[in-house]
């Protein structure tokens, strides 16, 4: 069970944003990571970023307790039932951040090549300072962030197998970020991100 002393808070204005590394067990992170792998439908969208249209670079899936679309650079993503592998890791979540959440979108990283460019969670629908859990199962990869009035802040975090990374409060607004891609031969990485979706 997560002890306090895990939690690691980052030290970053206008942010509130924690981060517990060791939040699942080895055992736990390899047999989600396996089951989330080999039961999910996995999707391969078009994004358009400045007017040109090309495949997202990573394959995506949508659950939800609810019927409620996700909506994000012109993509709009219509959701299946939650798992009770999604329900039990969204369990254990919930018990330390206190918030129900309705909505997980599930991200794989195939190799080095799949990525997330600049951006930050904050569409209307999930509401004016959205809480967002981010879990992550396989290969570790870097967490980039920087701030978007005052370009000299950054920071970068390698969110590590079996770990979860809580963006919360004003974050959203003030704090951009991305999984950059690279070119080291690397394994997959399957991310969960939880949140509320009105």
């Amino acid at each position: 069970m997560l002890f306090p002393s895990e939690e690691i808070r980052l030290n970053l204005p206008d942010a509130e944003i924690s981060y517990f590394p060791n939040f699942f067990s080895a055992t736990e992170a390899q047999q989600y990571y396996h089951s989330i792998l080999n039961t999910t439908h996995w999707q391969h969208d078009d994004i358009t970023v400045f007017g040109k249209t090309h495949k997202q670079p990573r394959l995506t899936a949508l659950f939800a307790l609810n019927n409620n679309s996700l909506k994000y650079s012109n993509i709009t993503m219509h959701p299946s039932t939650f798992t009770p592998t999604l329900k039990e890791i969204k369990s254990k979540i919930e018990r330390v951040c206190n918030i129900k959440f309705t909505t997980c979108l599930a991200n794989l990283y195939r190799d080095g090549e799949d990525s997330n460019g600049w951006h930050a969670d904050n569409e209307k629908q999930l509401g004016r300072n959205p809480v967002i859990a981010s879990v992550t199962f396989g290969q570790p990869r870097f967490f980039h962030l920087k701030h978007r009035t005052h370009k000299e802040l950054r920071h970068k975090l390698l969110l590590e197998n079996g770990s979860l990374l809580l963006m919360q409060g004003e974050t959203q607004h003030h704090w951009l970020h991305q999984i950059a891609k690279t070119k080291r031969k690397i394994n997959p990485r399957i991310n969960l991100t939880f949140r509320v979706v009105e």
